[in-house]
């Protein structure tokens, strides 16, 4: 399932959440003050093609989730 990042409109926290692409624009309480006036934010993964597959990836992560190195 893909990580969604939210922001909450109330006291303006960020955080992820594991979700299926099904309810990525559903509800969701925020983690610090539950208020569910929240929205999802633009998620952004840098990759970089190794040259040898053709396919992308994160050069900071070993275990190819751009999501858990923060780049």
């Amino acid at each position: 399932m893909p990580i969604y990042e939210y922001q909450c409109q109330n006291c303006n926290t960020k955080f992820e959440a594991i979700r299926p692409m099904k309810d990525a624009d559903a509800e969701i309480a925020c983690k610090t003050c539950q208020s569910t006036d929240t929205k999802r934010a633009l998620s952004l993964c840098y990759s970089k093609s190794d040259g040898r597959s053709g396919g992308a990836r994160c050069g900071g992560c070993s275990g190819g989730s751009c999501g858990s190195c923060g780049h």
